[in-house]
């Protein structure tokens, strides 16, 4: 019972953070869009704030974490 419990928690805390970088990276990803000449730097955190993102979404996928089960 005990290894449900702590499983259904990391799974929670993923899909916490899958939401919560998703944001991050459509936020960033609307300012370099919005920049008159976005820099370099804009660029590099929007490339790693998308590849945390997809990270997290492979990782979501392999462990078969359905996001409706989790918002009730």
């Amino acid at each position: 019972m005990g290894r449900k419990k702590r499983k259904r928690e990391v799974d929670e805390q993923l899909l916490n953070s899958l939401f919560t970088i998703e944001h991050e990276w459509k936020q960033i990803q609307s300012i370099v869009e919005k920049s008159i000449e976005p820099t370099a730097d804009g660029f590099y955190k929007q490339d790693l704030a998308q590849a945390k993102y997809l990270f997290l979404l492979r990782e979501a996928r392999r462990r078969k974490i359905s996001a409706i089960r989790y918002h009730k």
